[in-house]
């Protein structure tokens, strides 16, 4: 994790963001990328690329620029590696190209916990960064007094096409000496399965990543819905850290299906980190 991006609103949850990825910046001597999105109304400009040379652009990009200026004169941010963005258009796209054009890591983002999709950086943003994003993103909603994760629960239904992403789990957890738990939904109806059956597809999925297998690390949580299921068994476990495996346009994999992962993060307290497989 050498590359971090922030994406920035001026907000309180934005801030509350970027001293997050700060203090990930500093533990992973990484660049800090820090990006403001002016998004402007296409009844305004059209719907074609906005063109930087358009003189209102240009205005309130200047505006934007003296404010990101006076928003990043903090303390915490001194002795950091600091790339600083400031771009109009859809905030969406233009994270997306930034992650792409900077090869960022690791997407750090902000949440004021709004119903509906009216939390991350604006309006519906929330579903199309963290369902889409290649690399993995992290949603902080409240201020984190240190960022030290000491248990964390992995979200999963422990197919093989989450191997990748239990992978890039357990390096992030490890590089804070923290305990991962496996957290498993179990669901009413024909998505119900005994507890035995679940625990033989969790070692089976382990013995396949060639992990060893602790029943302590191993949490089976039965609820209505995978994300209450998900909120509450995280709770249960007094974690400090949720972490998802999405799967684009399906949601969590093919078991976690429609916006559970939006759910989560739009209903959460504590931080969210979602992993693309």
């Amino acid at each position: 994790m050498k590359k971090i991006l922030v994406p920035i609103d001026f907000s309180i949850p934005s801030e509350n963001a970027l001293k997050v990825a700060a203090k990930l910046a500093i533990k992973n001597k990484a660049e800090l990328h820090i990006l403001h999105v002016i998004e402007l109304a296409e009844s305004l400009f059209g719907t074609e690329q906005f063109n930087v040379d358009n003189e209102q652009i240009l205005f309130f990009m200047k505006m934007a620029s003296k404010k990101f200026v006076e928003f990043l004169d903090k303390d915490y941010l001194k002795d950091i590696s600091i790339i600083e963005h400031v771009e109009p258009g859809s905030a969406s796209r233009i994270i997306r190209d930034v992650v792409e054009k900077n090869d960022i890591d690791m997407v750090v983002m902000g949440s004021s916990g709004a119903s509906g999709l009216e939390e991350i950086v604006v309006g519906s943003n929330t579903e199309k960064v963290v369902r889409f994003s290649e690399v993995p993103v992290m949603v902080i909603k409240n201020e984190l007094k240190d960022v030290d994760f000491k248990n964390a629960v992995f979200a999963s239904n422990f197919e093989l096409e989450t191997m990748e992403a239990y992978q890039t789990a357990k390096g992030f957890v490890d590089s804070f000496k923290a305990k991962m738990q496996l957290l498993y939904i179990n669901l009413p109806g024909n998505q119900f399965y005994s507890t035995t059956e679940i625990r033989d597809h969790i070692k089976n999925f382990l013995n396949k990543m060639e992990a060893p297998l602790s029943r302590d690390n191993i949490e089976i949580y039965n609820d209505y819905s995978l994300g209450e299921g998900i909120l509450n068994g995280a709770l249960s476990l007094k974690a400090d850290l949720i972490i998802i495996p999405t799967h684009g346009r399906k949601g969590i994999s093919h078991f976690f299906n429609g916006s559970v992962g939006e759910d989560v993060v739009n209903h959460s307290e504590l931080p969210v980190l979602t992993l693309k497989i």
